[in-house]
């Protein structure tokens, strides 16, 4: 921790996130990678939904709808795999000892090099697809920039719960 005391939402903040009642949720590596994963669906489906909602003409009620039912799941995901990193990355820095913020540079690092992958794939994806229709970039470039910038904002949060750790097993003997 840094020298700076911490402050009533930090001791607050750090409370939460090491809360361990949905430990359940997160507690091997399987079921991490489940609800990274399970996170990862919904992001695309309620993403899928804002796209059809703003492009159709008629604007169904039943996309928002919908959309308005997957987030509460999607904010369950979203706080099991904060609470599997202890908050690495919503925990201001004052908070993390230096163990959580050398870990917090690696998952920016990793999902900082992977976002340049996917930004180089998105790139060449568009230029193709304007390559083999005239304007296949332009009516796609929007919605496609929208979605990389939510994988941007997503991208460390998924490789955190990646790359989250089992919590050493508890020794209840006494020691010797």
């Amino acid at each position: 921790m840094t020298t700076r005391p911490l402050t009533r939402y930090d001791r607050s903040m750090l409370r939460l996130m090491n809360d361990r009642r949905s430990r359940p949720l997160y507690a091997t590596a399987a079921r991490r990678h489940l609800v990274v994963a399970a996170h990862v669906v919904l992001t695309a489906a309620i993403g899928g939904l804002v796209a059809y909602f703003c492009l159709t003409e008629g604007q169904p009620i039943w996309g928002v709808v919908v959309m308005a039912v997957l987030f509460l799941p999607w904010m369950v995901a979203t706080g099991a795999i904060n609470a599997a990193t202890r908050g690495l990355l919503e925990l201001r820095e004052r908070a993390l000892d230096e163990r959580q913020s050398a870990e917090r540079a690696r998952v920016q690092a990793r999902a900082h090099r992977t976002m340049a992958l996917l930004l180089a794939v998105t790139a060449g994806g568009l230029l193709t697809a304007g390559a083999a229709d005239g304007n296949a970039h332009t009516a796609y470039a929007a919605p496609v920039l929208v979605a990389v910038l939510v994988v941007h904002w997503l991208m460390p949060l998924w490789v955190a719960g990646l790359m989250a750790q089992d919590d050493p097993p508890e020794d209840d003997s006494p020691a010797a």
